[in-house]
């Protein structure tokens, strides 16, 4: 069906006509409108014009109500203080518009005008590693940023750029050559609760074990150190037993992701090693192109502005003194590749804020050499998880958090919220696959919520909270929409337009009517805090419409069918709008 505007968009456009039917000259001139506690909408682009044209805005205001011809959307508008428009919006105006939504499985959301490619890179674990708390932000924001894009029409490739390359292997992999049953699948992993977390314990224990023989035994370590260039050259056991590493460890990443309740996809994979091949040719280009020079051995691009503490350059290097590559290189080839290959228009890397300085450089690089059009890409840098103390996210024993333990515990605490709402009914299993919702939908939410260059607290007390900004209170109130519907019996929504709204229905259903809208926003934007926050605010709408409206009213059928329709659309856009965010909606809470 064909996109419905919101009525804000057809105010607009009703202000715009008018304006340049008051005034010709004025024709492309923004009327400025947004929402107001003064009426619906107000408009004060007349203030700016009017100072423009040397004009009074009062009249100029004054001209424009009177060239708005009568029209279905607009009950009144009057001119307010020193210009502004306050206009008023027709109750059937408001209900007509959300019908029209109602018939579109989209709720009106429209597809981007000129959908591109998009490349995004997120979730950029290390191989026989944990992933801890540092992993959360990337893979929750850029897993939203996915699902927004996609939805607007978007043709998103996403790439896990993994680290599973450097000199850690050669230690990794000898170790594995003389003590082969090493992560043997029969090896002790007692207590593990999932192939994942077993995967983990080997991995742990092959990490242990070869660090502290590299550490102790020096003919171990000049084994290990020649087992580098034999992985680099391409060795058919060192190559092997490499690929056994990497497989141990997709098999606890998608444990963690599964918990997490995201989708990743192994073909999505795509790690440093994976541009190996490129690396040679990339330092060719540049040096021949005189974008990268040679110092001290290195192979560097230099930037103006770029400088140490003692005003020495500070360079991108390219490739080390001793011919190792490092960070730099495997950047500007996955560049190489996204562009050349995949023909992307649009590169976004959801990565830390603290490597803002190396990919301006990286991204500089590829455009002075022809690879990377000025503008294609983005960093979308993400602030850090604190303690309550204010301070990175720490054990009490200042160790690094990891990520399975944060979700297992927010969804112990989710739990206890859930058996305090479930009846005597519902059974203990049911319990736990809610809480899994609540919990997991929690910490995706506590992050989604702030802007993601800010830094925020973790505290899973107030993340599993009914009360406040959080997805348990916007999931309790979808919960309530879909009581409402099982005590509805025989009763069906259905629109009616002829009726008068009350203040906290009109509230309501104006907040539904501007989704599609905020959908835009929060995606051209790579904003999902935008959609968190419209989101909180249907919910609070929709409590005060729920307090002060009686829905089912058997002796009155046609109120009680057009509030069942404003909680109807509630619950589309409350279900539709957390998925976009991968956070579940339960029947019941």
């Amino acid at each position: 069906m064909a996109t419905v505007p919101s009525l804000a968009a057809t105010v607009r456009q009703r202000v715009s006509d008018a304006l340049s039917a008051a005034l010709p000259e004025a024709a492309s001139a923004d009327p400025l409108l947004r929402r107001s506690d003064r009426a619906d909408f107000q408009a004060n682009g007349m203030l700016a014009l009017a100072k423009q044209l040397k004009g009074n805005p009062r009249e100029l205001a004054a001209k424009v109500t009177e060239a708005l011809p009568a029209n279905e959307e607009i009950a009144g508008i009057e001119v307010s203080g020193p210009g502004f428009l306050n206009i008023t919006v027709a109750d059937s105006a408001i209900v007509n518009n959300l019908a029209a939504r109602r018939q579109d499985e989209r709720l009106g959301v429209p597809y981007a005008d000129a959908p591109g490619t998009t490349v995004i890179d997120y979730s950029q674990p290390n191989v026989a590693k944990e992933m801890h708390v540092g992993h959360l932000r990337s893979t929750v924001i850029g897993d939203a940023i996915v699902k927004l894009l996609e939805h607007r029409g978007e043709t998103v490739i996403r790439r896990h750029h993994i680290g599973d390359w450097g000199t850690n292997f050669g230690m990794l992999i000898q170790y594995l050559i003389e003590h082969p049953h090493e992560l043997d699948h029969a090896s002790d992993t007692a207590g593990a609760k999932d192939a994942g977390e077993a995967a983990m314990a080997r991995l742990n224990r092959l990490y242990k074990s070869s660090r502290a023989l590299f550490d102790s035994d020096e003919d171990f370590k000049a084994r290990a150190r020649d087992r580098v260039p034999a992985l680099q050259s391409g060795d058919a056991e060192t190559l092997a037993l490499w690929h056994k590493i990497v497989d141990e460890s997709k098999t606890y990443f998608q444990g963690v992701y599964d918990e997490l309740d995201v989708e990743i996809r192994d073909a999505d994979i795509v790690g440093e090693s994976a541009y190996n091949d490129d690396l040679q040719q990339v330092v060719k280009d540049l040096e021949e192109s005189g974008v990268a020079v040679r110092s001290e051995g290195a192979l560097c691009v230099f930037f103006e502005d770029v400088k140490g503490p003692d005003g020495t350059p500070t360079p991108l290097i390219v490739q080390k003194s001793n011919g190792g590559f490092g960070y730099a290189a495997t950047d500007l080839a996955a560049i190489r590749n996204r562009v050349g290959d995949l023909k992307a228009d649009t590169l976004l890397y959801v990565v830390d804020a603290r490597q803002a300085l190396h990919f301006r450089m990286v991204f500089e690089t590829a455009q002075r050499a022809g690879w990377l059009p000025e503008g294609a890409a983005r960093q979308l840098p993400f602030g850090t998880v604190l303690g309550k103390d204010g301070k990175p996210f720490k054990t009490r024993e200042g160790e690094t958090v990891r990520l399975v333990d944060l979700l297992d515990e927010a969804v112990e605490r989710a739990a206890a919220v859930v058996r305090e709402k479930a009846d005597a009914s519902v059974t203990e299993e049911e319990i736990q696959r809610r809480a899994q919702q609540v919990g997991i939908g929690a910490v995706k939410y506590a992050d989604l919520s702030n802007s993601m260059t800010r830094d925020y607290v973790f505290d899973l007390d107030r993340m599993v909270s009914l009360q406040g900004d959080t997805s348990v209170y916007l999931q309790y109130a979808y919960a309530r929409v879909r009581s409402i519907f099982r005590k509805a019996k025989d009763l069906q929504p259905v629109p009616h337009p002829e009726r008068e709204l009350v203040p906290a229905e009109r509230a309501l259903a104006l907040h539904l009517d501007g989704f599609a809208d905020t959908l835009v926003t929060a995606a051209d934007e790579y904003a999902p805090h935008k959609l968190t926050a419209y989101l909180y605010e249907l919910a609070t709408l929709y409590s005060r419409f729920f307090e002060n409206c009686l829905v089912l009213d058997p002796a009155e059928p046609a109120q009680s069918e057009n509030r069942l329709f404003l909680c109807e659309m509630t619950a589309k856009v409350l279900h539709q709008g957390l998925a976009l965010l991968g956070i579940r909606t339960p029947e019941r809470l």
